[in-house]
């Protein structure tokens, strides 16, 4: 039997961790005494695991031990509060009425996602909540991700806890005549967690296959929950993305442009399967913004070389998806696609229109847009003043190294 260290707990901490947490919330019906009961479970796995080896089972030894940690520490502190020792007793009794069957831990995830976007919490809180409890993003990512600051989002997520326990929301999926209009809050969470995983907002590294993995497994959970055709597009869409993710970067970690990425390396099990997803959903015509976002990463997929794209169906497809969900980040995206298609003045044009309207002046990805169509107008520059300006605002070190080789590149 192989020794277990302190490393390989806490690599099943990075694994395992909100899974268990989604189960011990489910079983002890509080986000505190469950995260508390987290923390006592991989303590207990730390102090035991290296001696007595490695469970069968680690997910379940954790989520029995973390249960019966937190039955302990409320029995102990039932000496000044008396319920806590009725809530104990009870706790006790289903841990020994019901053992843990795997295909409810499974569901776990998903059950703790419905909850935290019940519809009678806040809006502005339910997608911080569940990025932070159900995939463990901090709240300084949860805050990159919505343009806020962390203070802000630490309270949204505590008031949230605090209405949920308030008002007993359950944790459970919802009855499927219900499922429709707790569906955008959802969709909106998995997509989050993917961006996150596949584009990471900072750090070492571009991508973090486990978030995107994540994602995508809550995906096709939620697919067979409820075949709608906005499911099926959020679906084809993180797996369309998700299969360029190797070519992403080269072998020394740094960024590759979709351009110049090799698509024999694509995973076209990936593509095959997303794009099978965006004809039944667009065959639907109740399709949506993810089931056009994905239409877009199918017309790049299916280009054999960067010159085959169609361009011009890009550009039609961004515009029919700024009509149905206009943001500016979909103007800048779209800006991109006009550039490809019409030079890069007409992309240049678009993104000073938006910083002019004073949308996106700290999104680095609007200057780097920016500089390289300064760079390819032969505006140099410029282009150098509007590269250092994405670079003061870019927090990921392979786009950080990216910018920088196109600052050496002009003399910079």
């Amino acid at each position: 039997m192989a020794a277990v260290t302190p490393a390989d707990i806490e690599q099943l901490y990075r694994q395992e961790s909100r899974r268990v947490l989604a189960t011990l919330i489910r079983l002890l019906g509080d986000f505190e005494r469950a995260e508390e009961a987290l923390q006592e479970a991989f303590t207990a796995a730390l102090r035991q695991w290296p001696e007595q080896g490695l469970p069968a089972n680690p997910r379940a030894w954790l989520v029995s031990a973390g249960r019966f940690k937190a039955i302990d520490a409320l029995r102990r502190r039932a000496r000044f509060d008396a319920s806590l020792a009725q809530l104990a007793d009870s706790l006790a009794t289903e841990a020994e009425g019901s053992p843990e069957e795997v295909e409810e831990m499974e569901d776990d995830r998903l059950r703790l996602i419905f909850t935290c976007c019940h519809p009678q919490l806040p809006a502005a809180a339910q997608v911080p909540l569940t990025l932070r409890e159900v995939c463990g993003l901090t709240t300084e990512e949860i805050a990159r991700a919505y343009f806020a600051g962390p203070a802000t989002i630490a309270q949204r997520i505590v008031r949230a806890k605090q209405r949920i326990r308030e008002r007993a929301i359950p944790y459970q999926v919802p009855a499927r005549e219900q499922l429709p209009e707790r569906l955008d809050s959802v969709l909106r969470v998995i997509y989050l967690v993917f961006n996150e995983g596949y584009a990471a907002s900072a750090g070492e590294r571009v991508t973090r296959a486990d978030l995107s993995a994540e994602a995508i497994r809550l995906g096709r959970l939620l697919l067979e929950l409820l075949p709608d055709p906005e499911v099926m597009g959020l679906l084809a869409l993180m797996l369309l993305t998700e299969a360029r993710r190797e070519t992403r970067t080269d072998a020394e970690g740094a960024l590759v442009l979709l351009e110049d990425q090799d698509r024999a390396r694509w995973n076209h099990a990936l593509i095959v399967e997303g794009g099978a997803l965006v004809e039944r959903a667009l065959a639907s015509r109740r399709f949506g913004p993810y089931s056009l976002q994905a239409a877009i990463a199918a017309v790049h997929a299916e280009a054999a070389c960067a010159a085959d794209t169609d361009w011009a169906q890009i550009v039609a497809l961004y515009d029919l998806l700024l009509r149905l969900a206009p943001s500016p980040v979909i103007e800048l995206n779209r800006a991109v696609a006009v550039a490809m298609l019409r030079g890069p003045q007409a992309g240049l044009a678009l993104v000073d229109g938006l910083l002019a309207r004073g949308e996106l002046g700290d999104y680095h990805l609007a200057h780097a847009a920016r500089a390289d169509f300064q760079r390819r107008l032969g505006r140099h520059d410029a282009a150098r003043a509007t590269y250092r300006r994405a670079l003061e605002l870019t927090r990921l070190a392979p786009e950080r190294a990216f910018l920088q080789r196109r600052l050496g590149e002009l003399g910079g």
